[in-house]
């Protein structure tokens, strides 16, 4: 782990903001009154399966930030006691209901001034089978933003997600966000890893009065301003976006469970 904290010589750590402000309508009634990270997925919350890869790298990794809203900022506040290991905070969004929400985009512009050093970003509600330390050490060699990106198994993955291309050099020369009729199998997932600067640009991009509520929104805006690399992820990815996503995801880590 010291290989990715302490590249060239210098402890390196980042923010992780994981994001959690939705009110999950697409997964009610089950998550009318449950925060859709902490959903049991095969024996335990969601979004722990994200703290077990923030513990891994832990030396990397200075504060975790969840960031939610009213609603449920009683429930995270509850769920981080149980990791005493990383440092969490409880962030609040302000909204009370779907209709107050800022969207992911305009809560992090919003926390942005709170922001101190390089930040990692990451979707509340999905499970990845890969690990943290080869993104992350892509990110503090190359200096520039980076989104992990994988290769996805049906064509409706890169519909409901984001189309990426990248060029010889692992630049996203292309990113469509919920594209019609995507050309390639490579989808952007929402885990982000930005220099502190990137901060300005959330900021600039909320005043251009640009689409707030998806994240990859932003990538597409941004990937034509400043240079944005990918980084490919290995193995399966797991967007719990719908009831059919959070079944299919419950039975598969099920069954592997059971293999092992």
């Amino acid at each position: 782990m010291a290989g990715i904290s302490e590249i060239s010589g210098k402890r390196r750590t980042v923010t992780a903001i994981i994001l959690a402000g939705g009110y999950g309508k697409r997964l009610w009634p089950i998550t009318r009154d449950i925060a859709k990270p902490l959903l049991p997925v095969a024996g335990k919350p969601l979004i722990n399966y994200l703290m077990e890869k923030f513990i891994y790298i832990r030396d990397a990794v200075s504060e975790v930030w969840v960031l939610t809203n009213e609603r449920f900022k009683g429930q995270f506040e509850k769920w981080a006691e149980k990791y005493p290991l990383l440092s969490i905070k409880i962030i609040s969004d302000g909204s009370s209901d779907e209709f107050e929400k800022p969207g992911a985009v305009g809560a992090m512009a919003k926390i942005a001034p709170l922001i101190d050093g390089d930040f990692l970003v990451m979707a509340g509600d999905c499970i990845y089978e890969d690990d943290l330390d080869g993104f992350l050490g892509f990110f503090m060699n190359m200096g520039k933003p980076v989104v992990a990106v994988y290769q996805a198994v049906e064509i409706d993955q890169v519909k409901r997600g984001s189309a990426v291309i990248l060029d010889v050099y692992g630049r996203i020369s292309s990113f469509i966000e919920k594209p019609e009729n995507p050309s390639t199998s490579l989808v952007g997932a929402v885990i982000y890893a930005f220099p502190s600067w990137v901060k300005n640009r959330l900021v600039e991009y909320v005043g251009l009065g640009l689409p707030r509520d998806e994240p990859g929104r932003f990538i597409e805006w941004l990937h034509r301003v400043e240079e944005v690399y990918g980084y490919v992820l290995k193995g399966n990815v797991w967007d719990i976006g719908t009831l059919e996503a959070y079944l299919k995801a419950e039975d598969m880590l099920k069954r592997r469970m059971e293999w092992y």
